[in-house]
């Protein structure tokens, strides 16, 4: 069983941060800046979906990282239902919707994988090995 040592380990974090700087790239172009309520709700829930990921890990057990990656995962489908409005108002082209949405799939795919490796009764879930990634 390979030992995460911080929630820069977990593959689902690494997509959603991915996701989160993408996402802030696409929203800085086009009409999308001028529609403050939208760009900053799919702002939002990016970042909310990487930082739910990281706290949950931070808080030490898995019931709770359960939890937390729940929460993650909403964000993620978030996400997913923003950029719909976004391709149905014009914010989006087809392309960049197709590859936001693909990207946020994964994600949201890779949280809900996660989440079930977790519940697995037959075993406690991943060994966390917390160090300090600065030394």
């Amino acid at each position: 069983m390979a030992i995460i040592e911080g929630f820069e380990d977990v593959q689902a974090w690494r997509k959603c941060r991915k996701l989160a700087k993408t996402i802030y790239k696409q929203t800085s172009h086009g009409s999308f800046p001028q529609d403050f309520g939208l760009r900053v709700q799919i702002r939002r829930a990016a970042v909310s979906a990487v930082s739910n990921i990281a706290e949950g890990f931070e808080r030490g057990s898995n019931k709770e990282f359960h939890q937390f990656l729940s929460m993650a995962k909403g964000s993620v489908g978030e996400v997913r239902s923003q950029l719909y409005v976004a391709l149905d108002v014009g914010y989006l082209e087809q392309k960049h919707f197709n590859r936001l949405f693909a990207m946020a799939d994964v994600a949201g795919r890779l949280i809900g994988g996660f989440m079930s490796y977790l519940e697995k009764s037959d075993h406690k879930g991943p060994k966390f090995k917390k160090t300090n990634k600065l030394t």
